[in-house]
């Protein structure tokens, strides 16, 4: 997989360089040449100040390519703005090495990195939304997970982090993620929005 990061500047953070050794660095004024060869992730960084819809649309985004935003200043509202414009994601654009390499699996596999508070609040309202249909929501899903699976599931699927999670169950967040791995290899999701969906009743 291919890493181009544009910048304002051709000049990389240290963090991005450290997550994909081997990534393309440009500056926006080489990117429509360039950024359209091959398939890849572009991360694309908004600075404070500026406009990302400005950014965006003076980029030649080939197809085949995956964008994702850094914000210097992320928020809801420019996750919003970004996945608006096509992005498949939204991070900080100081977001530790670990950070970066957790947003490209996901956004590889077909997921959406939106953050943490707005995925929540997304989550929890689809689970409130779901809760007033008069339908009953089968739980087939249930059978295809452990007792412990199917808890920590249920909890995503309420909008709880994985922090709260642990706090609940009494074990590691290592342990939820490791809950999580197993529940979207089982389940057949890519992330957590589709497992809300999934056990709340929607199909995918």
């Amino acid at each position: 997989m291919v890493h181009c990061f544009v910048d304002r500047d051709a000049t990389a953070l240290p963090s991005w360089l450290e997550a994909f050794p081997q990534a393309q660095v440009m500056s926006r004024q080489d990117a429509p040449v360039t950024v359209a060869d091959g398939a890849g992730i572009l991360w694309c960084r908004c600075r404070s100040q500026e406009n990302l819809s400005s950014i965006m649309g003076a980029l030649s985004i080939s197809p085949t390519q995956i964008v994702v935003v850094l914000a210097d200043e992320p928020g809801d509202a420019i996750i919003a703005e970004a996945c608006g414009l096509g992005a498949s994601g939204c991070c900080n654009s100081y977001a530790a090495p670990d950070v970066l390499r957790q947003v490209a699996l996901v956004v590889e596999n077909g997921g959406l990195w939106i953050g943490q508070s707005l995925l929540q609040r997304l989550v929890g309202s689809t689970s409130r939304a779901l809760e007033s249909r008069s339908e009953p929501v089968g739980e087939t899903w249930s059978t295809l997970l452990s007792e412990r699976e199917a808890q920590v599931a249920k909890r995503v699927a309420g909008g709880a982090s994985n922090k709260e999670i642990a706090d609940q169950l009494a074990i590691t967040e290592r342990t939820v993620k490791a809950h999580l791995s197993a529940i979207f290899e089982k389940l057949g999701v890519r992330d957590r929005l589709q497992l809300s969906l999934r056990i709340n009743g929607v199909k995918l």
